[in-house]
């Protein structure tokens, strides 16, 4: 029963309005959130090209109610999410695995680098949700896993860099909004500068210590992550321009 408050009470904490005006006024908490805007908008660049491929099939008119649909279930879930995770990233053993879920999605994102990703594979219409449900909403469905899919790994790395519950959940709210709407922004960044790929991959591996190292008492002060984080893009475009002179040089 306790822990059942003490979950409710984090979600009592998305409607308390003062702690949404200490957000709101702190400049740390609005560096924290940009963070997680940027890290999230990198990461999901290429998803949001996943979803147009999922809901490609469908005529013009139903492709974003698709999406429409599918971007409400991922607020839902969002929110249910940070919720019931701010409560349970206190236990050292959720931190653990989180930081061995991250590490994996690094190592996997370099094994891979370069190979086909199962997930851009386009939307099957013989699959039984079709069957079952038909094709409009098989197609909200795929897209709503997706998005799920999506999210774990970003509610993960943002835990890693805060623990304010008004923090993750502007973060969230805006890094989905960006990964449906100026997603083809960041592509373009990363088709010009191909290295801020793996930068972004990087720096998950670098909030993965982060959260793992939390579990041995040790906490990185937020400027010092941000730091880090100015100094890998600053590094990204050094490390881009000697690669661009080197090839106009060959």
């Amino acid at each position: 029963m306790e822990i059942i408050n003490e979950i409710l009470g984090t979600y009592a904490q998305f409607f308390n309005w003062e702690m949404w005006g200490e957000v709101l006024k702190s400049p740390e908490a609005w560096g924290l959130i940009g963070s997680l805007v940027v890290m999230e908008g990198l990461l999901s660049a290429d998803n949001a090209l996943v979803l147009a491929v999922l809901v490609k099939h469908l005529p013009p008119e139903q492709r974003k109610k698709a999406l429409l649909y599918g971007m409400f279930g991922a607020y839902i879930f969002r929110f249910l999410f940070i919720g019931i995770g701010v409560y349970l990233v206190k236990f050292s053993i959720v931190k653990v695995l989180g930081a061995l879920y991250l590490g994996w999605i690094v190592y996997s994102h370099f094994k891979n680098k370069g190979g086909e990703d199962d997930e851009t594979k386009e939307f099957k219409k013989e699959s039984w949700t079709v069957r079952v449900f038909g094709l409009f909403w098989a197609t909200v469905i795929s897209v709503e896993l997706m998005d799920i899919a999506f999210s774990v790994d970003s509610i993960l790395a943002a835990f890693a860099i805060s623990d304010q519950v008004w923090v993750l959940l502007l973060g969230g709210i805006l890094g989905i909004i960006m990964m449906r709407t100026i997603a083809g922004v960041f592509l373009t960044l990363i088709e010009k500068v191909p290295e801020m790929e793996t930068t972004a991959f990087v720096l998950i591996a670098i909030i993965a210590i982060k959260m793992f190292a939390g579990v041995f008492g040790f906490h990185m002060e937020n400027t010092t992550f941000f730091l880090i984080l100015i100094i890998a893009f600053l590094g990204t475009f050094i490390v881009h321009f000697r690669n661009k002179k080197k090839l106009e040089n060959m």
